[in-house]
């Protein structure tokens, strides 16, 4: 199992063993890169000014942080091109698919970034342009594993002639069009050739030569060559990946509704998230994806494992059908617990309403599952992630659980996130995002942030004051706006204004965004007064900060109105950031 992510600086904790073990592999696999070119990458990711391009990686890894494969890509923004430069698999790790996921996500990175297509030089498998034969076959079958994609090398120009006559094995240069099928014009391949030629390879091209393959561009368009080794174009055909344009990722939990409580006025129930679904679908800009699971020690950093273990052991303990509510809430005594699983409820819970059941654990672990796939896809360089799932998780604390809510995503995507740039949690719930701010109430590399109803009436009740800074190295990164019993829209975008501009000062990388529903006008938990059209204006302010975002489903429960509202903000919201963000 692997992931794909893109990496644009190198100096980030996550990063810099990264970016380290991928300059040992080009040493050990391409024996003619002189060690001050692989030691320029990461200075080239640092300062696209100087070569006039800007340059990413990207990696596959386990979670163990192995690298199984990676790709340099350069993206040349003044002629909207991207020049694929590396493309490796680990020596001597499993390689099955990792290479085809590589150069899918590159596909994709190179039409978000409206480009006209990737170019990249494949050796020859024309023995006439080798007096060495030795490499034709693996030569061969790099170009066929291209053709699946609809990459052919360009024909009928110079650009495969030798530098030097004793040179060996000069290569092509190869087009992928992405899947449009969009002619390459002369005028175009002439100015991309220079490009290529001078800010690549400068130090080896003198000006005769450039001049040269610049001037053996004649055809217009442009000619490929034809396939020889796949009879259709299938890659071509299947991966076209422009179509939809920039797409909102969505994640469900698929097993949300296997934590059901049937009883009277219990309002966290199944038909919120099937509810949500309908309507968002109607947008169009939606790709559901597929969920990974991921190991239990991504939680066990947030969340204490007494009380993980206590979860899992009481909900797989109970019948079918069957709830326990706490009701008995102990001092707090960490040596001597209750016994009785029922009574150590309150041990662990901060309210009388959370219930425990054979299937709680299950559906909140999958939301966990759903929220760090929706996390390595933002780390893929998508720009926009949604969870859809249910048990919430914004009032769980490291020790307890409580307000629905038994395992905070929010939190433990932030974790997950953080060594990779530096994370805001912005919760516009109703209700005091109480877990994330005590879980990184001392830390200063998560900026967590809150809208709600002030605590004097509304739930939790115990935190949410605005004099809450922080403590510690986390004193002044927790920010809270507690607001008056009724509000309307207008009265909430000043407030929503004012969040912003805090998380802007903060500079993040990402943002994860605590999604609750239940402002709404109506909704049984709350007192405020938004409407459809407030939530829209909302999501539109939201996506003014242009980040990487990724969206968690915490409250909502007027299920009449839930998917509407939910429409309406994802609506607003992808509206702003692609008009501030085009492809």
């Amino acid at each position: 199992m692997f992931r794909i992510r893109k990496i644009t600086n190198p100096n980030l904790e996550g990063n810099r063993q990264v970016v380290e073990r991928i300059k040992e592999i080009l040493l050990q696999q391409f024996a003619a890169l002189r060690t001050e070119q692989i030691e320029e990458i990461s200075k080239q990711m640092l300062n696209p000014v100087s070569k006039k391009y800007q340059t990413s990686l990207i990696i596959a890894d386990d979670f163990r942080g192995n690298i199984r494969g990676f790709a340099i890509m350069m993206f040349m923004s003044d002629l909207k091109f991207c020049y694929l430069d590396f493309l490796s698999v680990t020596p001597g790790k499993p390689t099955s698919g990792v290479g085809g996921s590589i150069y899918e996500r590159i596909r994709e990175e190179a039409a978000s970034l409206g480009t006209i297509g990737i170019f990249f030089e494949c050796l020859p498998d024309d023995p006439a342009l080798c007096r060495d034969h030795s490499s034709i076959k693996q030569n061969q079958k790099r170009l066929a594993f291209y053709e699946r994609y609809g990459a052919f090398p360009i024909i009928n120009t110079a650009y495969e002639t030798p530098v030097k006559e004793s040179d060996d094995c000069p290569p092509y240069l190869v087009y992928d069009d992405l899947g449009t099928h969009r002619p390459l014009r002369a005028e175009e391949l002439k100015k991309i050739y220079k490009a290529i030629l001078l800010r690549k390879y400068s130090d080896l091209c003198p000006p005769d030569y450039i001049e040269l393959v610049v001037n053996s561009v004649k055809e217009d368009p442009v000619k490929l060559r034809e396939a020889r080794y796949v009879k259709i174009h299938k890659g071509a055909e299947n991966g076209q990946i422009r179509s939809g344009g920039i797409k909102i990722r969505l994640f469900v939990n698929g097993k949300h509704h296997i934590h059901h409580i049937k009883e009277i006025g219990y309002v966290e129930s199944p038909v919120r998230v099937k509810t949500i679904f309908r309507e968002i679908s109607k947008l169009g800009i939606i790709s559901e994806e597929k969920v990974r699971e991921y190991p239990d020690r991504f939680i066990y950093e947030i969340h204490d494992r007494a009380y993980i273990r206590y979860f899992r052991t009481v909900c797989a303990g109970l019948d079918p059908g069957r709830s326990v509510y706490p009701y008995v809430f102990p001092i707090r005594n960490t040596t001597r617990p209750p016994t009785e699983l029922s009574v150590r409820a309150g041990y662990y819970c901060i309210d009388t309403f959370t219930p425990l059941n054979m299937n709680a654990y299950l559906a909140a672990r999958w939301g966990v599952n759903c929220t760090l796939t929706a996390a390595d896809f933002i780390l893929e360089g998508h720009r926009i992630a949604y969870v859809l799932t249910r048990p919430p998780g914004h009032h769980a604390e490291q020790f307890v659980f409580g307000g629905f809510c038994y395992f905070n995503n929010a939190a433990i995507a932030a974790n997950y996130l953080y060594r990779y740039g530096k994370i805001a949690i912005l919760d516009i719930d109703y209700h005091h995002g109480n877990g994330q701010q005590q879980i990184f109430y001392r830390r200063n590399d998560v900026l967590t942030v809150s809208i709600h109803g002030h605590p004097s009436f509304a739930y939790p009740y115990f935190s949410g004051f605005a004099e809450e800074k922080g403590e510690g190295p986390g004193y002044g990164f927790n920010y809270n706006f507690p607001l008056k019993e009724e509000i309307n829209g207008e009265e909430y975008r000043k407030t929503l204004s004012r969040a912003l501009e805090t998380v802007k000062k903060f500079k993040p990388v990402f943002l994860i965004v605590a999604l609750g529903l239940d402002t709404a006008k109506g909704d049984p938990t709350g007192t405020w007064l938004l409407g459809a059209n407030d939530f829209s204006l909302n999501g539109r302010m939201i996506a003014g900060l242009g980040l990487p975002t990724l969206f968690i489903q915490e409250g909502g429960y007027r299920n009449k109105y839930l998917g509407i509202n939910a429409r309406s903000f994802f609506k607003g919201f992808y509206e702003g950031y692609t008009q501030n963000n085009p492809e």
